[in-house]
């Protein structure tokens, strides 16, 4: 089907004043699932052939599903946006973290194009990347987000509300094709080829639900729970790639710092012993005794771990979309009361164990374990005499009150994995692991690790010769 719009795009051509726009008949929603896998297909073309787009959608209903069947590694260049401030405000601020996450990670060879188009669009917004990223790390009082954000990604997914809200801010949103499912035209777009993808009954069917508040925050809720799992998913691989590459480093590295910072602490404390009044030398030996204990501390707990257990993380992009999934089911701030919590805490546990060890298997398993335990759903009311219209107010409110406590805390918990990720993505080791894999992609038999490893083992013997010449000295 992506493969049909595309070539109905073909044949237009660049016009000065107004967009060579096609429309095309689709069947009726029923074919949703298709046009959704359709429209993710369409991005992902657009990314590899380096063609920036916006695409329409009728309202929020839509985003969840088309953010799942996007591709898990071409996630992050796209920015699909919610209608609601609150939900567009915290979605911005995830798929910003999103973002700046993968350009500090390594990608899939297959994708690397993609990365550095990225690289080279920030590259040429600076200034306002910078500015979006202040704006994100200050937080949810930190007002509304920097003019012209939108033009940070290549791929834009909008409801029609909030592209009209995005177009009353700017004079056109510029993008290389338009495409629109199920949406009437919209006012001041600016791109090199259009196309309308439509049926005659999803507008309607639209501006009747818009008006359902209840609904409205269910769709929000949605959309929050998807960012969640990308969140989530981002976090728990950067932190399992880093596992990953620390055991490597350990093996390779730490074990020879460790022998280098011994044999310094040796030299340093002959030296010192020869000037036992001259408080330089014993301000230094004392330092290099104490980084000789902590690399020895440190190498030693790393072993004392329980590493048989430990496999090489080398995740399928089925096992990353299944636990993605489980994490927008089964997140505890999701639960609805204390023992809710505590058994998805669990579920939750077990499930990014079975994510570091790659293990599909186990994943599949806790999501059956999920849907076989959870707690029935309460059913909607189907006879309104049985309730006065006073217990179905109640009713309502308290859902709302619910729905509203949920969204709050996935938005914090978004806020918390943001910083987290941060904070990994800014230490000393995840830079060494980043520049490590970007010189292995630069050159496949090129192995940092190994290179430090040969630097070290060049120093420990010129440490090993000096500390010898030393003693024999002290001997004669």
């Amino acid at each position: 089907m992506a493969a049909v719009w595309r070539s109905h795009l073909a044949p237009l051509h660049d016009a000065p004043d107004s967009i060579p726009t096609l429309s095309v008949a689709l069947p009726d929603e029923k074919n949703r699932p298709h046009q959704i896998e359709a429209l993710a297909e369409f991005v992902a073309t657009c990314l590899l052939h380096h063609e920036t787009a916006l695409l329409i959608v009728p309202d929020d209903e839509w985003l969840p599903e088309i953010s799942n069947a996007l591709d898990i590694e071409l996630r992050p260049y796209c920015l699909v946006l919610p209608e609601a401030d609150f939900a567009a405000a915290t979605t911005l601020r995830a798929t910003l973290s999103l973002l700046r996450s993968r350009l500090s990670r390594p990608t899939p060879v297959e994708y690397a194009a993609c990365q550095e188009a990225q690289r080279t669009r920030l590259d040429e917004h600076a200034t306002l990347w910078q500015s979006a990223l202040d704006w994100s790390n200050a937080g949810f009082f930190s007002g509304a987000w920097p003019p012209g954000t939108e033009n940070l990604f290549p791929i834009l997914i909008l409801p029609v509300a909030q592209a009209q809200i995005l177009q009353s801010h700017v004079a056109t949103i510029r993008r290389d094709l338009l495409l629109t499912l199920h949406v009437e035209s919209v006012a001041n777009p600016s791109a090199q080829k259009g196309l309308r993808l439509w049926n005659i009954t999803a507008s309607a069917r639209h501006e009747i639900a818009s008006i359902d508040h209840h609904r409205r925050l269910r769709l929000e809720l949605d959309v929050l729970v998807q960012e969640l799992g990308d969140m989530e998913l981002e976090f728990a691989t950067a932190q399992a790639e880093l596992a990953e590459f620390t055991r490597r480093y350990h093996d390779i590295v730490a074990h020879r710092l460790t022998e280098l910072d011994q044999l310094h602490a040796q030299i340093a404390q002959i030296l010192a012993h020869r000037k036992p009044h001259h408080s330089d030398m014993q301000q230094r030996a004392q330092q290099a005794q104490a980084q000789a204990e902590q690399s020895q501390q440190e190498h030693q707990r790393f072993n004392e771990l329980d590493r048989n257990r430990e496999k090489p993380f080398v995740p399928s992009k089925n096992l990353k979309r299944l636990f993605r999934q489980l994490a927008q089911k089964i997140h505890p701030d999701r639960a609805e009361n204390e023992a809710d919590r505590a058994w998805r805490t669990e579920l939750m546990s077990e499930a990014n164990r079975a994510y570091r060890h790659a293990d599909e298997m186990v994943l599949r398993d806790i999501l059956e374990q999920w849907q076989a335990g959870r707690p029935p759903t309460e059913p909607e009311s189907t006879s309104p005499s049985t309730q006065s219209r006073t217990q179905s107010s109640d009713h309502a409110h308290d859902a709302e009150a619910i729905l509203r406590g949920e969204i709050q805390r996935i938005q914090r918990r978004i806020a918390r994995i943001s910083t987290q990720l941060n904070q990994l993505l800014a230490s000393k080791l995840y830079e060494l692991y980043t520049a490590a894999a970007l010189a292995r992609r630069r050159d496949a038999h090129r192995d940092l690790l190994h290179e430090m490893a040969e630097q070290l083992d060049a120093q420990i013997a010129a440490a090993q010769f000096q500390l010898r010449q030393l003693k024999c000295r002290d001997q004669d």
